[in-house]
């Protein structure tokens, strides 16, 4: 335990990225937090506002471009393309691997109402819950693969998948670029990521909890 959050701590760390694979790396941490299940640790939205702020900052190594400008959209489309794979491997594994889930009997842990009432789920509001999954850490990671287990339209699936994967990643990225020459921000980064996380996912939740009230 205390190997990962020494990890987590150092992932957002804006230094130890640029000297450890710089953007490179985070690439391949949101691949895997959004469709291996390892990956549910992982924290994609910090690190996609603080890749923002790297992006901003970088002046003596050009990353790749001399322009900043230019940078940001290249990353950004990185990002993106490198999410919406992580989920497309997401439904992949569990569609591939539904047999598992998928037993004419029920058991301890799996009853064959639960599976109903999730294919019901995605069936209805499928799109809603893989685009705004992308807010919520951990379910980010589970989302795609619940999918392929219930066996959500593909065609349906892959369309949530890209919008969800666009407005996560530019809107977290693109705000960490604004703030990331702030001397405020910067010196009190921790707390800054701790209410970005509060405020990402605080009316996904409310909305939720709202809807499943009512």
């Amino acid at each position: 335990m205390d190997v990962i959050i020494e990890s987590l701590k150092h992932l957002l760390n804006p230094d130890w990225i640029m000297s450890h694979g710089g953007l490179y790396l985070v690439l391949l941490i949101l691949f895997i937090e959004t469709g291996i299940i390892i990956g549910f640790f992982l924290p994609g939205d910090p690190l996609l506002f603080i890749s923002g702020m790297v992006i901003a900052s970088v002046n003596e190594n050009h990353y790749p471009f001399d322009n900043q400008l230019l940078n940001l959209p290249f990353w950004i489309i990185l990002f993106t393309i490198s999410t919406i794979l992580g989920n497309f491997f997401g439904y992949w594994f569990g569609y591939k691997f539904k047999h598992i889930v998928n037993r004419t009997e029920d058991t301890w842990f799996l009853k064959r109402r639960h599976l109903k009432t999730a294919h019901d789920f995605y069936e209805k509001r499928g799109g809603f819950a893989i685009a705004i999954a992308r807010f919520l850490p951990i379910v980010r990671t589970f989302a795609p693969i619940i999918a392929g287990t219930v066996e959500m339209s593909f065609k349906k699936f892959a369309f949530y998948n890209v919008v969800g994967a666009i407005a996560w990643v530019v809107s977290l990225t693109s705000l960490g670029y604004i703030l990331g020459d702030n001397a405020f921000v910067k010196s009190n980064l921790e707390y800054i990521i701790i209410g970005l996380v509060i405020i990402v996912t605080a009316p996904v939740i409310i909305k939720l909890f709202l809807k499943k009230k009512n």
